[in-house]
Order: C-alpha cells, then sequence, then structure tokens
C-alpha cells in the first residue's frame, strides 16, 4: 500500500534537508568552504569587515579589508559613502647586518 502524498512529500523533503545537512558537515570537515573565511591571517582575495565605529545613532564608518587593501565605509546617513581607500602601511627597512 503507498504513502499518501502529503505523507510522501514530508519524507522527501526530510531526506532532501538530511542529505543537504550531511553535505554541509562534509564540507565543513574537510576544512573547505566556499567563499567562506580562511586561516587566521590570511589576506587572500575576498571581503571582511575589519572594524566599525558609531559616529552616532544612525551613522557608522566601516573599515573594510578587500583583499590586501583597507577602504573606509560611512553608512547609515541619506547615502553611504565611499570615504577612500586606507594607503598602505610602509614596509619596514631591513635591519643592517653585524
Amino acid at each position: 500500500m503507498p504513502l499518501p502524498t502529503p505523507l510522501l512529500a514530508v519524507a522527501a523533503l526530510v531526506a532532501v534537508l538530511g542529505l543537504i545537512w550531511l553535505l554541509a558537515r562534509a564540507v565543513r570537515g574537510a576544512g573547505w568552504v566556499p567563499g567562506g573565511p580562511g586561516p587566521p591571517g590570511d589576506t587572500g582575495p575576498g571581503l571582511a569587515l575589519a572594524g566599525s565605529l558609531a559616529l552616532d545613532p544612525r551613522r557608522r564608518v566601516h573599515l573594510l579589508r578587500c583583499g590586501d587593501r583597507h577602504v573606509l565605509v560611512l553608512t547609515g546617513g541619506p547615502q553611504d559613502l565611499v570615504l577612500g581607500w586606507v594607503p598602505a602601511a610602509p614596509a619596514e627597512p631591513a635591519e643592517p647586518g653585524p
């Protein structure tokens, strides 16, 4: 005797969600998360929030990391503004040998 249609639909949905959950666990367990953050200190491609500062109850300044560069963005006013790219820190000179 076949299952009633609503029960069959619920069983199929549970099976599909279970497969998605198992696949997600396997991907996370392998350490490979597409589009996810890399290892600590990774400055590879991607966009990440490096810091945020509230100016008043509505406006905030955000420091975003884009690859190995940083940009300041003002949000919350009548329109969002890109304040500019932060210049890269100069490389430290090498210590002269003895």
